[in-house]
């Protein structure tokens, strides 16, 4: 899985993955046995399709189910864009990596499947489960002893926290402060371009 994340990393040009040794940082050819000189030129239609493949790639998501979240997104009044990535951005399983409990979105989307955590005191292991204002993700108790929480303070250290999420380093909770904004969202991709490409 860690090669064929990689792979994706250098055929968009962009660091898709959370690990720190993307190769996409001191590579910057795209994949292959000889490699080429550069990227080529794309249409507008695929660079538009390239945006929202590196979006579907960085949340983990398949095309039915980001189609869906495009849909909902261009049903609301207002900014198309800025409602599209809080529908990303408020799933469950980015949360948690947001929030610092997981390493990487993988990794916080199969502890949610494992029922690793609770919101509002309830057991959710949905990934896809969108949180709202004033939600609160806590650890399940039974689960707080696992071992991949034992570094989690050190873990923390470095961690920088969107504004609309607050941390309780006490009980090690996430809270959600408010509605996230455009410019802390994910960096990968272009998702006004995302737009452009389904409005067509």
């Amino acid at each position: 899985m860690k090669h064929y994340s990689h792979k994706l990393c250098r055929r968009y040009g962009v660091k898709l993955c959370q690990s720190q040794r993307c190769p996409v940082v001191t590579r910057k050819s795209p994949p292959g046995m000889h490699g080429q000189k550069g990227y080529r030129r794309q249409t507008e239609f695929g660079t538009q399709m390239a945006e929202k493949q590196k979006a579907k790639i960085t949340y983990n998501i398949l095309e039915r189910q980001f189609k869906n979240y495009y849909q909902e997104a261009i049903s609301r009044r207002g900014d198309t864009v800025e409602f599209l990535l809080q529908i990303l951005e408020l799933r469950l399983d980015n949360v948690i990596y947001r929030g610092g409990l997981a390493k990487t979105r993988p990794q916080a989307r199969q502890l949610v499947n494992h029922g690793f955590f609770q919101v509002n005191g309830k057991l959710v292991d949905i990934p896809s489960y969108r949180v709202k204002i004033k939600d609160k993700i806590t650890i399940k108790p039974q689960k707080a002893a696992a071992k991949l929480f034992n570094d989690l303070p050190k873990q923390l250290e470095k961690h920088v926290w969107p504004s609309w999420l607050f941390y309780d380093s006490v009980d090690k909770s996430l809270k959600v402060l408010a509605l996230p904004k455009t410019e802390e969202a994910e960096q990968t991709f272009n998702p006004k371009m995302i737009v452009e490409f389904y409005s067509k």
